[in-house]
């Protein structure tokens, strides 16, 4: 799964990939300090605890394993990761994250970075735009001071230039398209879209979105050959909305006076969007703390503990800079950066998450590694869409599954549920 990170120049993207990430990249105050997407994976807890809380009590219960001791280090956890983490039953996936280089207005023209700007973005299930809600940088990301420009224009630009995008492409054989139409019907409009957007991820659903808004909107069309400008920019929106939902990251807002953002907030969730305030600094500065071991800090939470070390090393100065911070994301709720990732992924996007293991009895592979393994996939996923999102072997192999909590036999069409423990059969 790839999240875009995208917005004007200037606004606070690639701080916004750091703390997310941990990943150094150039941070400076002027335009197109990045020219190339920036690429790395950001780690985020599932919303459920990690089935080794279960199996962990099952074990408990018949006496194979004890209770968990105050200086165990993973506070019970007992799975064994392949990838992220597990502590205190609170399991890691990685999610990637693309910072793709700043946009400006005219970028479907070939302004800024142009279509190659539109063509990092295409390869995204969604987008999240790093708004900069204190105003202090113009539409093209220079620098103007506190409340110098309007987020409100900021936010509508990208759509616009998303728009502009896709309705270029549907323009290019919208002539024949629409004479086909007039023997074969809608059939011949759709089909002309899946020809020219397939390529960026569209497919039948996001096509009926494009006909179903201009039928909607604009009952008194009538043939496609009678579509004009209006007609087509209404496909194209409902197009892009459908397959690039864009939520927002109301970035500095502790510099913002109007901590409010009410009309911003309105129009990204009428697109179906969501906005949390957020200050990619200060999330930058509690994960720097907390790798350094001066903080206990999960990126979300509105709280920190200082450690022992951190006792010891701060300032009381640095302690209450650290403090502030906290306070200032508390107040805001949402969770931040973490938290907006996390409310996308598996809220927009509505992801799963399911263990694949070999031995149904014990929930380990074939090395004996504890639920190795936290798949995210699409809630409507089958036991056999699973396989292939292990392997393409496995898929091309499957005979049957097992449901290891009950060791039920599950066919292909089987929908996953949230949490599944799914030992696979196939041929080798």
């Amino acid at each position: 799964m790839r999240i875009g990170l995208v917005g004007k120049p200037n606004v606070g993207k690639s701080t916004a990939f750091s703390a997310l990430t941990e990943t150094p990249v150039e941070i400076a105050n002027y335009p197109f300090t990045t020219i190339d997407p920036n690429v790395g994976v950001t780690w985020l807890p599932l919303p459920m605890p990690c089935a080794c809380a279960e199996l962990r009590s099952r074990r408990e219960a018949t006496g194979r394993l004890e209770p968990t001791s105050v200086d165990d280090h993973r506070r019970g956890s007992i799975c064994n990761p392949n990838s992220g983490s597990c502590n205190g039953h609170r399991r890691l996936v990685p999610i990637t994250l693309v910072d793709v280089a700043g946009l400006v207005p005219g970028a479907h023209e070939g302004r800024g970075r142009g279509n190659q700007f539109l063509s990092d973005l295409a390869r995204c299930d969604a987008l999240l735009q790093i708004v900069d809600v204190s105003g202090s940088t113009d539409i093209e990301g220079n620098p103007v001071g506190s409340g110098g420009s309007d987020p409100l224009e900021e936010h509508r630009f990208l759509l616009d230039e998303l728009d502009a995008w896709l309705l270029g492409i549907i323009r290019l054989g919208w002539d024949r398209a629409s004479r086909r139409a007039q023997a074969e019907g809608e059939r011949a409009i759709k089909d002309h879209l899946l020809d020219r957007l397939t390529g960026i991820g569209a497919t039948e659903v996001h096509a009926s979105a494009g006909t179903g808004a201009v039928h909607r909107e604009h009952p008194t069309a009538g043939d496609p050959l009678r579509w004009g400008d209006k007609e087509l920019h209404t496909m194209a929106s409902a197009i892009r909305t459908a397959m690039f939902p864009v939520s927002v990251a109301a970035n500095k807002a502790d510099k913002s006076a109007d901590l409010s953002f009410a009309d911003l907030s309105s129009i990204v969730e009428a697109e179906g969007g969501l906005l949390v305030p957020t200050s990619a600094e200060a999330e930058l500065a509690l994960r720097r703390a907390a790798s350094t071991g001066l903080i206990e800090y999960h990126p979300g939470d509105a709280s920190f503990e200082i450690t022992e070390n951190g006792q010891q090393q701060l300032s009381d100065a640095q302690r209450s800079a650290l403090s502030s911070i906290a306070d200032s994301i508390g107040s805001w709720g949402g969770g931040g950066l973490v938290g907006l990732l996390s409310e996308v992924v598996f809220g927009q996007l509505s992801r799963i998450a399911a263990y694949p293991v070999q031995d149904e009895t014990h929930w380990v592979d074939g090395e004996g590694n504890v639920l190795p393994d936290a798949i995210l996939v699409p809630r409507s996923t089958t036991a056999k869409g699973l396989a292939y999102s292990v392997h393409s072997d496995l898929g091309d192999g499957f005979i049957r599954a097992l449901d290891a909590r009950s060791g039920r036999t599950i066919g292909a069409d089987y929908e996953l549920s949230d949490g599944d423990i799914v030992s696979i059969q196939a041929k080798t």
